[in-house]
């Protein structure tokens, strides 16, 4: 499974909900739990809809149970964090597998209250879903992983709603099993990675992208399906399926992977923590040019790509790094 943890189902609250953050005041007397609070604000239907498909059982609207004071704090994705993903109505998220979107939510929970002005560059913060959540201060921005916050401190009777343009995803396994499950459609319905994984199979590079006691996180940068497809078409190579990887040279795609991995100094970064309009070296040893960061999104360029390729998915924390899903295969 992509998402290993598992936690009590107390999150159904956000099933008849979305946020009220740009309606009330930060001041304004609140007497309402965080559903309550969630109901008026047509930014978070896609978060209403979302909760629904992901089959959640208790409520916001009472006390945190796991928290002396009763307090849960939400960091709630904007109707336009989820349209990022291409998910902007409720039958969207039907191609997201139900539990994978139900510990999606659940990575946006804490326990207890976390407010704004505890958000401090480089703290991180415990999840509901295991993995912690890290807090970088950029352009006078604050952002969570890869997420802006766009409000915060809404008060409710039962916590706090701070709200971010950027669904937090974390898989709670390492980079090659968070592949995998990709590849096996444990996330999407449709299954993605396809072509990555036979290629790190192939060339023999598993081990490398594993996590073990002591290694130092990583910076991947995952081409889609289509993306290899397109340099089959680019190198007239018939790239229809993924064991058709195995048509190229080992020897060439094990280049072509390594200039996909950043380690060192940049590596286990989420967007506003990577460098823009520089250069990264990655294990290839072939320089990657970054674009500017731009609405919370870098562009990066192999030395051999005629333009650069954007990031589809960014921001995925895996327990040995970060991955950002890219629409082009970066060229050494």
């Amino acid at each position: 499974m992509l998402m290993k943890y598992f936690v009590p189902n107390w999150f159904a609250g956000f099933a008849a909900t979305s946020l009220l953050l740009f309606g009330c005041a930060k001041n304004e007397d609140m007497d309402l739990s965080i559903a309550g609070v969630a109901v008026a604000d047509a930014n978070f239907q896609e978060l209403e809809d979302a909760a629904i498909r992901g089959g959640v059982v208790t409520t916001l609207s009472n006390k945190n149970p796991n928290d002396l004071q009763g307090n849960f704090t939400v960091f709630a994705p904007t109707n336009d964090a989820f349209a990022r993903l291409g998910l902007r109505t409720a039958a969207d998220l039907i191609a997201l597998q139900q539990p994978f979107l139900t510990n999606t939510l659940l990575y946006h929970v804490a326990n207890g209250t976390v407010t704004g002005a505890a958000l401090a560059n480089g703290r991180e913060s415990a999840s509901a879903l295991g993995p912690n959540r890290r807090f970088t201060v950029r352009g006078g921005n604050m952002y969570v992983n890869g997420s802006r916050l766009v409000a915060t401190d809404v008060k409710a009777t039962n916590g706090t709603i701070h709200a971010v343009d950027k669904v937090l995803l974390a898989t709670g396994v390492d980079i090659v099993q968070s592949a995998v499950a990709l590849s096996t459609s444990q996330v999407f319905v449709k299954p993605e990675l396809t072509f990555l994984v036979e290629a790190v199979l192939y060339c023999e590079l598993a081990g490398a992208l594993t996590a073990s006691p002591g290694s130092a996180p990583l910076t991947v940068f995952a081409p889609t399906d289509q993306a290899f497809r397109n340099l089959g078409i680019l190198l007239k190579v018939p790239l229809v399926q993924a064991k058709d990887i195995r048509l190229l040279p080992k020897d060439v795609v094990t280049a072509v992977l390594l200039n996909h991995v950043v380690g060192g100094a940049n590596g286990g970064k989420f967007t506003p923590e990577l460098p823009d309009q520089t250069t990264l070296t990655p294990l290839g040893g072939t320089p990657l040019t970054m674009g500017p960061f731009a609405n919370g999104l870098l562009t990066v360029q192999g030395k051999s790509n005629a333009t650069p390729a954007n990031m589809v998915i960014p921001d995925v924390q895996c327990t040995n790094g970060v991955v950002h899903v890219i629409d082009q295969v970066l060229l050494p």
